[in-house]
């Protein structure tokens, strides 16, 4: 018998190359012509944008589907459906996973769901983000309940992971049906407009069921995600653009919840003052301003970074930094609504204020809301339930809390939004700040319901019972000298006076009650 010839080195790295030019090769070179000619990224081209050159680490390269029915047994390759890894942003370590798209439509499959668990693992063991790349036509239907098996599995990890490390979905393509849950469970969604896609349900099913006609843009596209249903936090125009404002997200968060949000070194003095808050305020209480502006003079310059910016226009939220320490920004935007809060703008609110507080990162609450939006449809739709979710993040919340009152803050709406007996550390306001139970027309039309006609005399009696109000409960120095207000200081110093009492409040230790968790009105 004539003795097998051993093979070389060399011929062990050409094998070697073959097999990787294989697995990236991806769907092949027909399916990547077609990704690229619908304005789409591979999903290698994608995680080379997202990750820091030259770190990414595939994980489970190898591996392929089990499945032999369906005419799946010649349809295997090397990685399946979804590429999986971790590398580096910004130097700071994350893991990975990017569905493939040109290979098998990036179809849910029980090993996609093996690799992604086992990536998600890691995070969770290491300590640190996990960022999905979402491009999929959904669970691989050849494989029948193993890919939705696979689906729960994510779901739970999904549910594990939550508070625990950040989760950040990125969607690049369609995301259908049950698979939309795993971003639905993750902390934050970036939507890419043109490209990505997020229903329950497609336009076809819809119209067989309900007969309603819809496109797919109007039913799931980025900006309905963004703007009307609240899914999306973020939207970009292209896919570089989406990778890039991952990126600078996660400039913002943690790896995990044991440690801090990142710090920069600051180039901001923290002493600044700027004239232009002390006038920021119109004279007319009716007249609204931006504030965008307030939040935006106040932090760092050019820090902060809005959350939902589509979503409930009548509140802010976002992330920012003062003097190189991130911080989270909850507020009222009297532009919209007059600040008021709805069920959307309290959902968007309480949501942000549990990320915060997960993630040990201060709240900072600029006010100025003349309270609930009145009517039936929100009193119907649930408007008692939805804003319980504001005042139960709040109380619930343990990091350290600062608010300023920049004008209205009247009855429910003053409560809510980090008012000092729901145990905020620390209480500004402002000169033009107005704390009561109700604005100063309503309550006079209340508690002087007899007064005398609307003639001439009539109306000088109710403007100085009017002007009796404002003075006796709208100034903020009533609420200060009861001690729900700790000071009441000139706008121009508020971000001084926010970088003291955050140094002050660094190590803030809290002790809650032992409970297995509590029970939010969801």
């Amino acid at each position: 018998m004539a003795e097998k010839t051993p093979r070389s080195h060399h011929d062990l790295l050409d094998e070697l190359a073959a097999h990787r030019a294989k697995i990236e090769a991806g769907g092949g070179e027909k399916r990547v012509d077609i990704q690229h000619r619908k304005g789409k990224l591979t999903a290698r081209e994608r995680l080379t944008l997202l990750l820091d050159s030259g770190s990414f680490q595939e994980v489970d390269a190898y591996i392929t589907h089990r499945h032999s029915d369906f005419g799946m047994a010649e349809k295997r390759h090397p990685g399946d459906s979804v590429i999986t890894g971790f590398g580096k942003i910004h130097g700071r370590r994350v893991c990975v996973y990017a569905q493939d798209f040109t290979v098998l439509g990036g179809s849910f499959s029980e090993v996609q769901g093996q690799k992604v668990a086992k990536i998600m693992d890691m995070a969770m063991d290491a300590g640190v983000p996990v960022i999905g790349l979402n491009d999929s036509v959904g669970a691989r239907i050849q494989e029948g309940v193993y890919s939705l098996a696979a689906y729960a599995e994510l779901f739970w990890r999904n549910t594990q992971a939550s508070g625990v490390i950040p989760q950040i979905s990125v969607m690049l393509g369609p995301c259908a049906g049950g698979s939309v849950y795993s971003p639905g469970l993750t902390d934050f969604v970036l939507m890419t407009r043109g490209t990505s896609h997020m229903f329950i349900t497609g336009p076809e099913v819809i119209k067989t069921v309900t007969r309603e006609e819809v496109d797919l843009e109007t039913l799931g596209g980025a900006m309905t995600h963004s703007a009307v249903s609240g899914v999306a936090h973020f939207t970009a125009d292209d896919e570089p653009a989406t990778l890039e404002l991952t990126r600078k997200l996660l400039s913002y968060l943690p790896s995990n919840n044991a440690e801090p949000a990142p710090a920069v070194e600051p180039t901001d003095p923290a002493w600044r003052t700027d004239e232009s808050l002390n006038t920021i305020i119109p004279t007319d209480p009716g007249t609204a301003y931006d504030m965008r502006d307030v939040i935006r003079t106040v932090a760092d310059k050019d820090s902060f970074l809005e959350v939902h910016e589509h979503f409930a226009e009548n509140a802010i939220v976002g992330f920012a930094r003062l003097h190189g320490q991130v911080v989270g920004i909850v507020a009222q935007q009297p532009l919209v609504l007059a600040g008021v809060i709805d069920i959307d703008a309290s959902d968007k609110m309480a949501r942000f204020i549990r990320f915060c507080d997960a993630f040990n990162i201060p709240l900072i609450t600029f006010v100025d809301s003349p309270g609930f939006l009145p009517g039936v449809n929100q009193e119907h739709s649930g408007i008692i339930r939805h804003g319980a979710k504001i005042v139960y993040a709040y109380s619930e919340a343990t990091v350290p809390k600062l608010t300023v009152v920049t004008r209205k803050a009247y009855g429910g709406a003053y409560i809510v939004m980090a008012s000092k007996y729901i145990r905020t550390d620390m209480v500004y306001a402002w000169p033009t700040a107005e704390i009561a139970v109700m604005g100063a027309e309503g309550a006079v039309s209340i508690l002087h319901r007899k007064s005398p006609a609307q003639d001439a005399e009539g109306a000088e009696q109710r403007e100085k019972l009017v002007a009796e109000f404002q003075e006796k409960f709208s100034k903020p120095y009533a609420a200060a000298a009861s001690g729900h207000v700790d000071d009441v200081i000139a706008p121009a110093e508020t971000r001084s006076k926010l970088i003291a009492a955050l140094e002050l409040l660094r190590d803030k230790q809290v002790s809650s009650p032992p409970k297995k968790h509590g029970n939010i009105p969801l």
